[in-house]
């Protein structure tokens, strides 16, 4: 197979998953099938680390990673593809960031609607000068590759000319499905029900509140909330910090993994990826009908998706009663991350778009 030398303009480094799990975790298999990366962040981990605390980024930090992007996207010759994380030069004109990506074709992905921190912006002018800057950098891509439909159709209609969907997966060497647990009568530890995303996200957990409130008045359970810090009124919530070394095992020593969200355009470009997460381990989910989770969750198979409040405490009390649907549920999640979720199964198809996509 020939070889191409890839020039990766991520926006995180390890600590952003959308960085490590739609880019970084597919290094070794594309290395394989000759597709070698050079990668350079625009946010730092420590930069990252940074925002989480303070809740915004350094205005010194952010000149530094515009100069250190323009440094390396004038390197662009030499390679033969220019792959790039939703986008290169935030907040600028797309104008001149396809002025630096001239002479080499480039690709963009994206896992969320990024788009729309522009075109629905708060100021008029944003929105003026930037609504479409995104829309102008799929239209110039040579490939777009989307985590969901509703990204994919939005480059379509921007005019991209190849547009691919590649969902968000997970590696099956990492994950390793729990073992079927005794009922709780006889185990005395009440079913888990975990929530795992960051301190951004975390307020979509805040939805659930008066569901999981009347649910923990008639059955007995724990909330596990990873990679933020949360309290909900009337629950047994307990708050783990996040680590890419031990979310597995966090995950695993649960029993029904969660996804509220609201239904806003920008959630209906999210890619579901912790719902794979979930079934990976051979937990079954609940879900709200948004986006690619109506995709990801076989209502009634794997799992269930909830709307209202009512809806959200009858599924999660069926589950909680249950264990053996638990079980059975989570068998079937898991299948399906095996045959449709995994870097297993895309790998390949990525490399071969990649090396199509940089072919001069």
């Amino acid at each position: 197979m020939s070889s191409t030398k890839a020039l990766l303009l991520t926006r995180y480094g390890r600590m952003g998953a959308s960085s490590r799990l739609r880019f970084m975790q597919f290094l070794p298999w594309l290395e394989r099938a000759g597709v070698s990366c050079e990668t350079q962040p625009f946010f730092s981990d420590a930069m990252l680390a940074a925002r989480y605390a303070a809740g915004r980024y350094k205005r010194s930090t952010l000149l530094k990673s515009y100069g250190q992007r323009l440094l390396q996207m004038k390197r662009r010759r030499d390679f033969n593809l220019v792959w790039i994380e939703k986008e290169a030069l935030p907040w600028l004109p797309a104008s001149l960031e396809r002025a630096f990506l001239r002479h080499v074709p480039y690709a963009l992905d994206f896992d969320d609607a990024l788009f729309h921190d522009y075109d629905l912006h708060g100021s008029a002018l944003v929105r003026k000068t930037l609504g479409r800057r995104i829309d102008h950098l799929m239209a110039g891509a040579r490939l777009v590759t989307a985590g969901n439909e509703y990204l994919a159709q939005r480059a379509r209609d921007a005019g991209a000319k190849w547009v691919e969907i590649i969902p968000t997966v997970i590696d099956l060497d990492r994950y390793v499905p729990r073992q079927a647990r005794p009922a709780v009568a006889t185990t005395n530890v009440p079913p888990r029900i975990v929530w795992i995303g960051s301190p951004s996200t975390a307020a979509y957990l805040k939805l659930l509140s008066e569901p999981l409130k009347a649910l923990a008045g008639r059955l007995p359970f724990e909330l596990h909330v990873i990679g933020a810090q949360i309290a909900l009124d009337g629950i047994n919530v307990k708050c783990i910090p996040w680590q890419e070394a031990t979310e597995v095992d966090m995950i695993a020593e649960c029993d029904i993994g969660i996804m509220p969200l609201k239904d806003s355009l920008w959630e209906r470009g999210k890619c579901g990826y912790k719902l794979i997460q979930y079934m990976a381990c051979g937990l079954p989910v609940v879900a709200s009908p948004v986006g690619a989770n109506m995709q990801i969750v076989q209502d009634g198979r794997n799992g269930f998706l909830a709307e209202t409040g009512q809806q959200w405490e009858d599924a999660l009390g069926k589950l909680l009663e249950n264990a053996s649907l638990r079980d059975e549920m989570g068998r079937i999640g898991r299948g399906r991350v095996e045959s449709e979720y995994c870097v297993q199964q895309v790998a390949a198809r990525l490399a071969t778009l990649l090396h199509d996509a940089g072919a001069r």
